[in-house]
């Protein structure tokens, strides 16, 4: 497989004089730099599918089915499976990109080298705040969990109870695990998935079970488009927010091993399964309890469900999976923004300081760092839930232009790009997967809409007057 990047030039040209030369080369094992410092390649392919899994498998089990079924009845399924063809729409070309450029940063990376300098400057300081917006609102939603969790075996917590403390407390725990190694950071998610998974596939195989009427009497099938077909798909813009995290894996993958295998097995089975998940979920929760009753009972419907299905015993296993999904979430992103930031530095496009690499462990603690402080304040000044949606709003445009610039390289051809996996249905697929991005955008609410756009122009801002003059290798 070819490098994108062509040779550096001896010296190496610095930041200020407007050339930043993708540096090193790409082999199975590590990532090599210039300086001879690496990132090395210990993320497998169980690594790869956990950090897609534990990104996206909250909030559409645990924050939507009383959500979605109260917009859409039992037909909320197929809002689920519209949002996972559509990520599926974005994963493919995704997988391509990441297949001919295995580096850290992820989108940031591939529409930079497609579109440009400037486009890479949007879309990644854009994809880092956004995940940090991100994974301060999963790590309040921990809190809360954890709150939960507590009141329900009889802990009293009293008044607003330590959801800040315990989110900030976590926080910082998982930064610390991921300066100390990524493999211990992928140890931790695939240990905190696994289980997760597990719990999950227990209590939905059970439930599968009871509608059927295995268990007690089969359930009185609902009408299934109560409400007709348009809120299908105004519910499938609102759940696709739980489809974010499969791009999460092309952050890292840098330091995924075989990149050229796991890379698109990683996304495309990430996003298979965790829409198979969201999909039964639906359905479970709306035999078990009733579409109207579901719409009741808001982001906490699927404790309700599970105390339904298996008493008390079943609430609680739930409200642990849900602190399971919450943490993995909070990990997979922390860990992913960071290596958005630590692309951009080495680019130079934000100071070269964030790209350093701590030669004990092989992490780049400065970026860690920056990326694990922001999100401690946003959770130390609460009122994060509009962040999820900008952060939402900003991946969108990070995947619409993924699409473009695959589109673009392919028109062009460039003698670096030699992806290992290409993508089925070209062109119609990264046309579909940037129309169908774009096209959702437009559903989100208004301030949303705003701050991203605001964040978007800021970033813009931040390239003119910082790093106009900067040239990227294999860049077009």
């Amino acid at each position: 497989m070819s490098d994108p990047a062509e040779p550096a030039p001896e010296p190496a040209p610095t930041a200020e004089e407007g050339l930043h030369p993708d540096e090193g080369e790409t082999t199975d094992e590590v990532t090599v730099h210039e300086d001879g410092v690496e990132l090395e390649r210990t993320i497998g392919l169980g690594g790869g599918i956990s950090i897609g899994v534990g990104t996206m498998v909250g909030a559409g089990i645990f924050v939507f089915p009383g959500l979605a079924a109260g917009e859409a009845g039992p037909a909320a399924a197929l809002s689920f499976a519209i949002g996972a063809v559509i990520a599926l729409l974005v994963a493919l070309p995704t997988s391509e990109l990441a297949t001919a450029m295995p580096r850290s940063g992820g989108g940031y990376y591939f529409v930079s080298r497609g579109m440009g300098a400037a486009f890479g400057a949007v879309v990644g300081l854009s994809l880092w705040l956004g995940l940090v917006f991100a994974s301060a609102f999963y790590l309040v939603g921990f809190g809360q969990y954890a709150v939960a969790a507590l009141t329900e075996v009889g802990v009293s917590v009293g008044g607003v109870g330590p959801v800040t403390p315990l989110a900030l407390l976590f926080g910082v725990l998982l930064t610390a695990i991921s300066l100390t190694g990524t493999e211990n950071a992928a140890k931790v998610q695939n240990a905190v998935v696994g289980l997760l998974v597990v719990v999950l596939l227990v209590f939905l195989g059970f439930g599968v079970l009871d509608a059927v009427g295995v268990f007690g009497s089969e359930s009185a099938p609902e009408q299934f488009l109560p409400y007709g077909s348009f809120p299908v798909l105004t519910t499938a813009a609102l759940v696709f927010t739980s489809y974010l995290g499969f791009a999460q894996v092309a952050t890292v993958a840098g330091e995924i091993k075989s990149p050229s295998r796991n890379l698109p097995l990683a996304m495309v089975g990430s996003v298979v399964a965790v829409g198979t998940l969201y999909v039964v979920t639906i359905f479970v929760a709306t035999s078990a309890l009733g579409s109207a009753r579901l719409a009741t009972l808001g982001e906490t419907a699927i404790v309700a469900v599970a105390r339904d299905l298996l008493g008390n015993a079943g609430a609680i296993a739930i409200l642990l999976a849900g602190l399971l999904a919450t943490l993995s979430s909070a990990n997979a992103s922390i860990l992913s923004s960071s290596r958005a930031l630590y692309a951009l530095s080495r680019d130079a496009l934000v100071p070269r300081r964030a790209s350093e690499i701590n030669l004990r462990w092989g992490t780049p603690h400065v970026a860690l760092v920056l990326a694990g402080g922001p999100v401690l304040l946003l959770v130390a000044l609460g009122r994060v839930a509009v962040l999820a949606e900008v952060a939402s709003f900003l991946h969108l445009v990070m995947y619409g232009l993924t699409c473009v610039a695959l589109v673009r390289l392919r028109r062009s051809r460039p003698e670096w790009y030699d992806p290992s996996f290409t993508v089925p249905g070209y062109p119609a697929v990264p046309i579909l997967g940037a129309l169908a991005s774009f096209g959702l955008v437009a559903f989100m609410q208004p301030l949303s809409q705003v701050v991203g756009v605001s964040i978007m122009i800021g970033a813009a801002v931040w390239y003119r007057l910082y790093a106009d003059d900067v040239q990227l290798r294999g860049a077009l």
